[in-house]
């Protein structure tokens, strides 16, 4: 059993995921493989000269990967809370994965959202109709169930995103060890 999945790869999943795996917690990334972030172009994304869209997700992934994160190709289908003790997560292909903490960083989707019951809201974006209702620090209607990034309000932007997705995570991570988390490394 994973400590967190993470459903989707974009900036905010990858970004997340990189934290939870830095912080040693067991993470799972389920990823249907159709990022909005692949189309793009981006020379406003701090730190990075211009860039496509897939060698951002690429440099993620592999960021997060260094630090154990797996990556899984699948489309999630379902979300079972199981009495609010555990999440499953069921896929497409019709295998399920368990974890104790969900992060929904789906980008512009939300019918996974709708489908489980998640409580949802009108969008501010261009394009981007509704939302996941979160609290402000990424947890959802349903406990154990946290959301990140585009479907969770903040700007289509990948900079925005990710740094949604790191504070989610850092959210979490705070919560599951009982203190504030904080990860800041130093030059050597």
């Amino acid at each position: 059993m994973a400590d967190v999945i993470v459903i989707g790869a974009g900036p905010a999943g990858a970004s997340a995921a990189l934290f939870l795996a830095k912080a040693g917690k067991e993470t799972l990334v389920l990823d249907s493989n159709s990022s909005m972030t692949k189309r793009a172009w981006i020379e406003n994304h701090y730190g990075a000269k211009d860039i496509s869209g897939p060698d951002l997700l690429k440099v993620g992934r592999e960021q997060a990967e260094k630090f154990g994160a797996k990556f899984i190709e699948e489309k999630v289908t379902d979300i079972d809370t199981n009495g609010g003790s555990t999440v499953t997560v069921k896929t497409e292909s019709g295998r399920s994965y368990e974890a104790s903490h969900i992060i929904l960083a789906t980008g512009a989707l939300t019918d996974l959202a709708s489908a489980i019951g998640l409580e949802l809201k009108e969008g501010r974006e261009p394009r981007i109709k509704t939302v996941i209702a979160t609290d402000g620090q990424g947890r959802t209607s349903i406990p154990r169930i946290w959301a990140a990034g585009t479907v969770a309000g903040v700007s289509v932007h990948t900079i925005i995103t990710a740094g949604d997705g790191a504070k989610v995570a850092i959210e979490l991570i705070s919560e599951m060890n009982g203190e504030r988390y904080v990860d800041h490394d130093v030059l050597k």
